[in-house]
C-alpha cells in the first residue's frame, strides 16, 4: 500500500510559478509510475503530467506543455511538478498518483489547492 502526500499549493498571480511536491511512503518508489492530475470546480479530474518508472519518460497534457515540468527523485521518494507561467485556468486541486502497471492509477494523494488570480 502506497501513501501519497502533496504539498506546495497556494494562491499566486497569473504569470507566477509554483512547485508542487509529492512524497510517497509504504512501497518501493522506483517501481511506480507517477503522475499529476487536477480537478477544477465543476469539472472532471483531468490528467496533467506523468513520468515513467523505468526510463523516466514524461508526458503532458497539451495545455501545460512548455510551462509545466514533472520530475522525480527516487532517492527521496519524491515527485515534483514545476509550474511556470501560471494561468487562471490552471486553478484546481492538484493530485499526485502512482501506478504499478500501465493502466489504472492505483494510489492517490489528498490533493493540494492551486489558485491563480488574474
Amino acid at each position: 500500500q502506497v501513501q501519497l502526500a502533496e504539498s506546495g499549493g497556494g494562491l499566486v498571480q497569473a504569470g507566477d510559478s509554483l512547485r508542487l511536491s509529492c512524497v510517497a511512503s509504504g512501497g518501493t518508489f522506483r517501481n511506480y509510475g507517477m503522475g499529476w492530475f487536477r480537478q477544477a470546480p465543476g469539472k472532471e479530474r483531468e490528467f496533467v503530467a506523468s513520468i515513467r518508472r523505468n526510463d523516466g519518460n514524461t508526458y503532458y497534457t497539451d495545455s501545460v506543455k512548455g510551462r509545466f515540468t514533472i520530475s522525480r527523485d527516487n532517492a527521496k521518494n519524491m515527485v515534483y511538478l514545476q509550474m511556470n507561467i501560471l494561468r487562471p485556468e490552471d486553478t484546481a486541486v492538484y493530485y499526485c498518483a502512482a501506478r504499478g502497471g500501465m493502466n489504472s492509477w492505483d494510489y492517490w494523494g489528498q490533493g493540494t489547492q492551486v489558485t491563480v488570480s488574474s
